[in-house]
């Protein structure tokens, strides 16, 4: 078998699509013979702005599905055959064996999940990235410290403001805490805002409603208030949802690194996804090695946003960065390999 990636071989630089090491699953760890691998925001920012790789060639790529290629020591999991998805940490390694944009890939093996066989490779793509951000933004004791998830979690009388519901990031983190026995509020564009309740928001508003924050105030009353879970990661969504922290207070978990655009005196932190096998791991522990294989089975977690497929073969990683950057709505750019 030979290997092949879309290697961006220096910072800024353009993707190559060339041959690759074979990776080897070393202990706890999987290789995954790709299917279908999704494209974040990160991904172009990465060759726009040089960013987070502190290593060149390298190889991005977060989202990947398909099947369980080897199976290194210690894994029980998992075994040779298995339809699954999981999280590519080459954010967090910055080895280009564990960077998704590429035949196989090496996987840390508590992020990789099986899924069930009505599942398609393309729709399971969609989700790694965005259970490990929801779960970070949600769960960890620096930002919210929502309550884990479990298949018999009941009302926890706890509540959650998710900002930007139709995101990937969003989408997950609405089913995550409704999950954990949490109510949901959440934003998204007007014509998204059914879908939002759908995944079990109880309230869903149109974020561009200039009384949108008097709106969750009240949506929110009669709970307890945890907190703002925001997906977007932009100032102006920091400015949007200040009004509601100004009058509930509470907590926050952003995707928007740590700034001076968060409302004066809150608490939390800015959410790293791939930290829920490092740092975090007692968050990948609950979420990923039990709360998500069960989910997916029972279809309480769905892959959303469907997935918009632009190409097929790593050629067509180019292709998903250009219409990732032109903006989606409740959709989510994945190439099949």
């Amino acid at each position: 078998m030979s290997n092949q990636a879309a290697w961006i071989p220096e910072a800024k630089g353009k993707l190559e699509v060339k041959e690759a090491p074979m990776p080897k699953a070393g202990k706890s760890e999987v290789v995954v013979k790709n299917h279908a691998a999704a494209v974040n925001p990160v991904d172009w920012k990465i060759q726009d702005e040089g960013i987070f790789l502190q290593r060149y060639p390298n190889v991005c790529g977060t989202d990947v599905a398909g099947e369980v290629y080897e199976v290194g020591e210690g894994v029980t999991h998992l075994k040779k055959g298995d339809r699954v998805l999981g999280h590519a940490l080459s954010l967090a390694t910055n080895d280009p064996k564990d960077g998704g944009f590429q035949l196989y890939t090496s996987c840390n093996a508590l992020v990789v999940s099986k899924i069930p066989s009505n599942m398609s490779f393309p729709s399971a793509s969609v989700l790694p990235l965005a259970i490990s951000t929801a779960a970070t933004c949600l769960f960890k004791k620096e930002t919210l410290g929502l309550p884990l998830p479990s298949p018999t979690a009941s009302s926890t009388g706890k509540s959650v403001l998710i900002w930007g519901g139709s995101s990937s990031v969003g989408a997950t983190a609405i089913q995550l805490a409704v999950g954990a026995g949490v109510k949901v509020v959440s934003v998204a564009g007007k014509h998204n805002l059914e879908k939002l309740k759908d995944l079990g928001a109880t309230a869903a508003f149109d974020y561009k409603d200039p009384n949108v924050a008097h709106d969750i105030v009240a949506a929110l009353q009669g709970s307890d208030f945890a907190g703002v879970c925001d997906t977007i990661g932009t100032p102006d969504a920091a400015a949007a949802w200040a009004p509601v922290y100004e009058k509930l207070g509470g907590r926050y978990g952003s995707v928007l690194p740590q700034n001076d655009s968060f409302p004066k005196g809150i608490e939390g932190s800015s959410v790293f996804g791939p930290s829920v096998a490092f740092d975090d791991k007692y968050i990948g522990d609950v979420v990923w090695a039990k709360w998500v294989p069960e989910a997916l089975e029972k279809g309480t977690l769905k892959a959303v946003p469907e997935p918009l497929v632009v190409g097929k073969g790593l050629e067509a990683v180019r292709k998903g960065y250009e219409e990732q950057k032109k903006g989606v709505s409740f959709r989510k750019v994945v190439i099949e390999l």
